[in-house]
């Protein structure tokens, strides 16, 4: 365990920090000290500190990448009682397909306007004239939402890289396949953001990812454990292109699984996506991307 500071304004904060391993993760617990302390004042407080923290290590929970308390993991759900719970008809889930679709491919780059997928699902003409691959993607995304409304499937490797076939193939050569290059993810501004974990654990870490679902199925909410289940998705980065539109998928796949309504993150919001991903990623946090995803319920349900 290591003291920590933390500079703020003329202020510093100290924190009692230790670093633990839980299989081949690293996880981390901060205890905070106070601010301004002296030497004296760091000491006092460091053995009631230590105390605690092997306390909470004790009394954490793994979930993929990090452990919380149950108490944190209560917090947690709390999130799902925001969830109106309502069952689509078969009018209702042609239209959430067509601005799944819409929306999932745009935060892609995708140039089909919402007119050109509304005519690409539901004219036959259409669908055999689509040649170029934004439209042929808008087709193989629709087949991919049908086929997790209606599949009994496990999640699996072999489920996930499905997901992956049916959105991109004849789009994609390596549709499919998981990746057998190293990826990063960049902002605007061209700066690393986030680097897909090393193409030879690919494989091992999205059976740990489908077995740890398996093993929790019943213990969270639906909406943490369809939030987490995406997060980690998006963290690992399983292909060489395409895991936005598998995420968002497979966070559906869960919703509806557990008799949730599906989600549609909006084109218009993916800034704010991207940010929930970064919390993640960068600093282990769920809590902005259950506020976003409860934001997006409302939206698109009510």
């Amino acid at each position: 365990m290591h003291i920590e500071k933390r500079k703020q304004g003329n202020n510093t904060k100290y924190y009692l920090s230790h670093s633990y391993r839980v299989g081949k993760k690293t996880r981390k617990i901060r205890n905070y000290l106070g601010l301004n302390l002296t030497d004296e004042e760091i000491g006092e407080r460091r053995e009631e500190a230590e105390k605690e923290i092997e306390q909470q290590i004790e009394a954490r929970t793994d979930l993929l990448k990090f452990s919380l308390t149950k108490k944190e993991i209560e917090k947690l759900n709390e999130y799902d009682r925001e969830i109106k719970i309502v069952h689509l008809d078969v009018e209702g889930w042609k239209v959430f397909t067509e601005k799944f679709v819409f929306n999932t491919n745009a935060i892609e780059g995708s140039q089909v306007t919402p007119d050109e997928v509304h005519d690409l699902l539901r004219n036959p003409e259409e669908k055999r004239n689509a040649t170029n691959s934004d439209e042929l993607e808008a087709l193989n995304v629709a087949r991919a939402v049908e086929f997790i409304h209606n599949t009994d499937e496990e999640l699996s490797l072999e489920l996930i890289t499905k997901l992956h076939r049916l959105c991109f193939e004849g789009s994609k050569k390596f549709a499919g396949n998981l990746r057998d290059v190293e990826v990063v993810i960049r902002n605007s501004y061209g700066e690393v953001v986030h680097r897909g974990i090393p193409k030879e654990d690919i494989r091992s870490e999205l059976e740990e990812l489908s077995n740890w679902y398996r093993d929790n199925a019943d213990e969270l909410k639906p909406l943490v454990l369809a939030a987490l289940i995406h997060n980690q998705f998006e963290f690992i980065h399983p292909f060489e292109d395409g895991n936005g539109r598998v995420g968002r998928l497979l966070l559906n796949y869960v919703l509806l699984r557990h008799g949730y309504p599906p989600i549609n993150i909006l084109f218009e919001d993916r800034g704010r996506y991207y940010h929930c991903l970064q919390k993640y990623s960068g600093e282990d946090k769920l809590e902005d991307t259950l506020e976003f995803l409860v934001e997006q319920y409302r939206k698109g349900l009510g």
